[in-house]
């Protein structure tokens, strides 16, 4: 089966195919940071405008590159929440009107079950079952996976999520947009030894995750450094985004471990846009590696938002003979432990 997958649920439109024999054929992205660079972040309303002008050249072009025409895809899977509502209804009614006119079936997918299987797009893809960090802007979960579809929440966050904690001290910074890269790339001139936060709820029982106290620890250490420009000098803003970022990803490596040793688990997965953080990577590694398990994640262009992650989800569910009725319905809540199990 070879499956057209769309990606549109909040700042990039990714479109791919994806053969269920051949495995990705291509794919294309197009990303909207210099849209919303100079806001300082995403604008719901230009999202779903500049998904309007740009879903359906990258298909045409997605088309051209590989030689197959309409008349060779067997189905169509698109991004169906949770997200911007307006940025998912632009590819729900795209890929809902198309398959239509095709005549072929139509699903839309989790965006969190497609990152969360982005790693098996690799050459050597993690085995069932395994436990799933998913960190992005929007979520941050453990969840323990038996199959596809197969889903117990273990852990989330109970305000912010990493990333979004992340977005926040770049902008007490003045950092560009995209916050997270920005603080990575920053705390990499950082000394770790000067400032120590806090690492939030890592001194009680569970898998939940709070970033808010330590957004507001960061923003009070900023303010008892700031010079009259208002920000500290260059040397204290990389000292504190090192330290912010050592706090957050302490707290997921603790968090991670627990997991493991919660479900006896021998493989972690990493998935969503904080997952390309090198820091965290290597902690992981490091800190699981002595429990005897192993850590996949996604090449990094997989990391965020794209359209192969949803074709290949898409393609599975397709497989097993799930596909949505015909209408369009999006879902910006959508916890992914409702998810149905594959037939």
């Amino acid at each position: 089966m070879r499956v057209l997958g769309l990606e549109t649920s909040c700042d990039e439109t990714g479109v791919a195919l994806y053969d269920s024999e051949a495995g990705l054929l291509a794919h294309r992205l197009y990303s909207q940071v210099e849209l919303h660079a100079e806001y300082g972040g995403v604008v719901p309303e230009l999202a779903s405008r500049d998904h309007v002008r740009k879903t359906l050249p990258l298909i045409n072009e997605l088309l051209a590159e590989t030689g197959f025409s309409k008349q060779d895809i067997d189905a169509v899977a698109y991004t169906a929440g949770p997200g911007l509502a307006g940025a998912l209804m632009v590819g729900s009614c795209i890929g809902r009107a198309l398959a239509y006119g095709w005549g072929v079936p139509a699903i839309g997918v989790h965006h969190m079950e497609g990152h969360l299987l982005a790693p098996m797009l690799e050459d050597e893809p993690p085995e069932y079952p395994f436990v799933a960090l998913l960190v992005s802007g929007g979520h941050t979960q453990l969840v323990q996976v038996e199959a596809i579809g197969e889903y117990i929440l273990l852990g989330e966050s109970l305000d912010d999520a990493a990333g979004e904690a992340f977005d926040k001290v770049a902008k007490m910074l003045d950092l560009d947009y995209p916050g997270g890269p920005r603080v990575a790339a920053l705390a990499e001139q950082g000394d770790k030894e000067r400032f120590t936060f806090p690492r939030p709820m890592v001194d009680r029982p569970g898998l939940d995750f709070s970033f808010s106290g330590l957004k507001t620890y960061t923003l009070n250490t900023v303010a008892k450094h700031a010079l009259e420009d208002g920000l500290p000098d260059d040397q204290t803003c990389a000292d504190i985004a090192c330290a912010f970022q050592e706090a957050v990803v302490d707290t997921l490596v603790i968090k991670c471990r627990r997991a493991i040793e919660q479900t006896g688990f021998k493989t972690l997965v990493i998935a969503g846009g904080v997952s390309a953080n090198t820091r965290l990577r290597e902690r992981l590694e490091e800190a699981l590696a002595k429990k005897g398990a192993k850590v996949f994640y996604a090449r990094h262009e997989f990391c965020t938002d794209n359209g192969a992650m949803i074709a290949f989800a898409g393609c599975q569910r397709l497989v097993a003979g799930q596909e949505e009725a015909l209408g369009i319905k999006v879902r910006p809540r959508w916890p992914l432990d409702t998810l149905e199990p594959l037939v």
